[in-house]
């Protein structure tokens, strides 16, 4: 379980410290340890108190090698894990290479004399360890005061490091204060910032260029939406001429169902009178067969021919009447027929009306909210970049003035200090002139003076050696007057040195202000990209937009091919219609007997 718990924690980085005390790992659990140290880089406190890893010495090498190999671990306690000598040795060798660990905890263990020598020699070139505790490994008390002492003396070294780490920092930020506090690197940025400005000036222009673009695509699809709306007009134009000629065909159905309800009539009459007509034909044939069976009942012949005619004629009249019978019947069968029929056109028609305009309503809704929302949209993107815009233009302006502001103070302070150098040259040239004019003069004074005691050398020797002794003054003071020429010289060196690690400076300064620049620069194409990205986007929802237009577009001519094609079928059904119920009229027996009448 140790295992895999550790293999997990290998690849942690969250982890800081880890207590696994009193868990009684093997040599398994050690070699786990060791590869955990040489792979883990963020657990900075490990306690394995109570784990008896000395008993394992295989596996405590690999602890101890793992250990030298990391440079993350402060803290290690190994408090009562039987740790003799020999781990001792191991743990001295891993502690020489180790550079991070400041406290080791190695309480209640068999180190003894041998382990507490290899572990104060190891103190020699471990400078990190801050605290060592042996207590209760049979370690001399000699050794126990070195380790101790060493202790003490990587304590004050690491409180030394700390405090020179510190002054370091604080003289490198006094360092920076002093270079950032020169101003001549304002003339440049404020190049920079004309270009700057410049760039974001034609930015400006191209946005603007095709933000009209935009605005022209989008009057084109108003008018394109004004057209579209033109067309639906002229479709609902036809739908009502459509509507129209189906009430013309309504009534004519209705005319033609009068027309078949008349000839029903007229049939019925026919019938009517077809059958009076056969009764009064019995009745008389029955008189004459009385009184030809009271007159000739010789004539059985006779009779029986007559009586076999009756049955004849009798079938026949019964063939009549079924005959007429199925013909009212399919008569009225057709017509309902052909009226459910003219009913079920009439729903459907209806029906298909009512979906057109259904779907025209939705398709038109449709149409109107996307491109109200696609207006919109475009809107909030224009009022957006217009944001972006005027923020841009006045983060522009407050730069600007700024500059200007720190450009100003900066001449001045050049003026100044210039007026400043030029009026300390004139003062040492003049000072100097002064010098050599008093130096002429008392040259000249001693040519003279030599001169009269050429003179009068005979007569004034004392004279002549006062003069001597004068003269030995004049020329120190000449060799002091040429020293402090030779120390202004060096002073002048000084200050050209000075001046060009100055322009060095300045130099590095332009370089960071290009480097500035260049950044600026791409945030500029990082905003010309956005701008394009957003081209893009609108030419793509230009785009969409057209082909739904053009979705629109078929599905209009799709439905005006189905209602031209619906009025043909239409046409035709009530031409199929008429042609049958005309067919029918003139084929019909009942039509050929009244014809024949």
């Amino acid at each position: 379980g140790v295992k895999l718990l550790l293999h997990g924690l290998c690849s942690n980085t969250t982890v800081k410290s880890l207590d696994l005390k009193g868990n009684n790992l093997r040599t398994v659990g050690a070699e786990a340890l060791g590869k955990l140290l040489r792979q883990n880089k963020s657990i900075r406190s490990l306690i394995l108190e109570w784990n008896n890893l000395g008993m394992w010495e295989e596996g405590f090498s690999f602890f101890c090698h793992g250990l030298g190999a990391n440079n993350f671990l402060q803290r290690l306690d190994l408090r009562n894990n039987q740790i003799n000598h020999q781990g001792a040795g191991e743990l001295a060798m891993a502690l020489k290479q180790n550079a991070s660990l400041q406290e080791l905890d190695l309480r209640w263990n068999n180190i003894g004399l041998l382990g507490g020598r290899a572990l104060l020699n190891c103190l020699h070139s471990n400078k990190t360890l801050k605290r060592l505790e042996l207590a209760g490994n049979n370690v001399p008390s000699d050794i126990l005061k070195a380790v101790e002492q060493a202790m003490d003396h990587n304590q004050d070294r690491q409180t030394i490091l700390s405090e020179t780490q510190n002054r370091a920092y604080i003289l490198s930020k006094e360092v920076l204060s002093l270079k950032d506090e020169k101003t001549k690197q304002f003339l440049d940025l404020m190049d920079t910032i004309d270009k700057q400005r410049e760039e974001i000036a034609r930015s400006g222009r191209m946005s603007a260029a095709r933000v009209s673009q935009l605005q022209e695509a989008l009057d084109e699809q108003h008018s394109i939406m004004n057209s579209l709306k033109a067309k639906l007009q002229m479709t609902e134009a036809a739908l009502a001429l459509s509507e129209q000629k189906v009430h013309n065909l309504g009534e004519l159905l209705n005319a033609t169902k009068e027309e078949q309800t008349s000839m029903a009539e007229r049939h019925f009459t026919e019938l009517q009178q077809q059958k009076q007509e056969g009764a009064d034909r019995e009745g008389k044939l029955l008189r004459d067969l009385s009184a030809a069976s009271e007159k000739n009942l010789l004539l059985r012949n006779q009779v029986d021919e007559l009586e076999k005619k009756c049955k004849v004629q009798q079938d026949q009249l019964f063939q009549v009447k079924q005959d007429l019978t199925n013909t009212t019947a399919e008569l009225k069968l057709r017509a309902v027929q052909a009226e459910e029929r003219l009913e079920m056109e009439k729903r459907r028609f209806k029906q298909s009306l009512e979906d057109m305009e259904s779907l025209r309503l939705k398709e038109v809704d449709h149409m109107t909210q996307h491109i109200e929302a696609s207006e919109r949209s475009m809107q909030d993107r224009i009022q957006r970049l217009e944001a972006i815009r005027i923020a841009l233009e006045e983060e522009l302006s407050q730069v600007k003035a700024a500059a200007l502001t720190e450009r100003g103070q900066a001449e001045e302070e050049l003026i100044k200090v210039r007026n400043q150098a030029r009026l300390e040259e004139q003062q040492r040239l003049e000072h100097l002139e002064e010098k050599l004019r008093l130096m002429t003069e008392s040259r000249d004074e001693a040519q003279n003076c030599c001169l009269k005691q050429k003179q009068m050398v005979a007569e004034a020797q004392a004279k002549a050696n006062q003069l001597s002794l004068h003269a030995d003054g004049l020329r120190r003071r000449l060799e002091e007057l040429q020293q402090d020429l030779n120390g202004k010289e060096e002073e002048k060196v000084t200050e050209v040195n000075k001046v060009k690690v100055e322009l060095q400076e300045q130099i590095g300064h332009l370089q960071a202000e290009r480097t500035a620049q260049e950044g600026l620069r791409e945030k500029i194409a990082a905003l010309e990209r956005q701008l394009k990205a957003l081209s893009s986007n609108h030419r793509e929802a230009l785009l969409d937009k057209e082909g739904e237009i053009s979705m629109l577009l078929e599905k209009l001519r799709m439905k005006e091919a189905d209602i031209s094609r619906m009025r043909e079928e239409e046409a035709q059904r009530a031409s199929f219609l008429q042609n049958a119920v005309m067919a029918y009229v003139q084929g019909s027996p009942l039509g050929a007997h009244g014809s024949r009448k």
